[in-house]
């Protein structure tokens, strides 16, 4: 098995490497990470300036590669560019939690979207900051998980959030926001402000169900996520009919 790893937080930190090092248990990798931070640059891609791609070290064993652009820029470059066929696409481990609705700002979760794209089934790993050796413990769990799951057939991508110590793996939907949208007026500064969110309560803390709950619990949040922005449902019931 061919897989392609990729993160947001750039390819010479630690939950790369450890995400690159467990993944070289199950097959060959090859990594295409961001040469500096993306955290929050969602699925984003460039399309106006060069970007340089450069051959780097990350571990023994694994060909990796830093890239001047964003993480959907680095899964695209490896499915089109790279001339090889890729199965898993694993982004991550992100030094921080993508869960509820911000994830949509997340640029490990812009990954695997991007891998949804170009039709290769997709993993994104986060873990709280200073929990990322912990959180590379149960990377084998989890996979295995999936695998005896038979989950990629039933969707293409998933949100995996794991707690420093698991007491379970749990299938989870994606809860309500998780940060605060607050900026705050910088001291002596004319018309700056800074993002000053910070977590907030889950409106419903008991819904283990929830990604956003399930995690505090010390649950490992397993959510399979979809890229289509169409609402069927409105489309069937005014569908045209011949």
């Amino acid at each position: 098995m061919k897989i392609l790893i990729t993160n947001d937080d750039g390819f010479d930190k630690l939950g790369i490497r450890l995400l690159a090092e467990w993944a070289k248990t199950i097959g060959e990798v090859t990594v295409i990470a961001p040469k500096v931070e993306q955290s929050a640059k969602s699925h984003a891609i460039e399309i106006r300036n060069p970007i340089e791609v450069k051959k780097v070290h990350i571990t023994d064993g694994v060909t990796a590669y830093s890239m001047s652009s964003t993480p959907a820029d680095c899964i695209r470059f490896g499915l089109t560019t790279l001339k090889e066929k890729f199965d898993l696409v694993l982004s991550g481990i992100n030094c921080g939690l993508n869960v509820g609705v911000d994830i949509v700002y997340s640029g490990t979760i812009g990954a695997i979207f991007e891998a949804a794209r170009l039709g290769v089934p997709a993993i994104g790993f986060s873990s709280f900051p200073n929990t990322l050796e912990a959180a590379a413990s149960y990377l084998g769990q989890v996979y295995d998980y999936i695998v005896k799951n038979n989950l990629f057939a039933k969707n293409p991508i998933y949100n995996v959030n794991i707690p420093e110590k698991a007491q379970g793996i749990r299938m989870t939907y994606q809860g309500s926001p998780y940060f605060s949208d607050e900026f705050e007026k910088i001291d002596g500064q004319e018309n700056m402000y800074m993002p000053a969110g910070v977590p907030i309560e889950d409106v419903c803390p008991d819904d283990l169900d929830r990604d956003t709950v399930a995690i505090h619990k010390g649950y490992i949040s397993v959510t399979p996520l979809i890229s289509t922005r169409t609402n069927m449902q409105v489309v069937e019931e005014f569908k045209t009919k011949d």
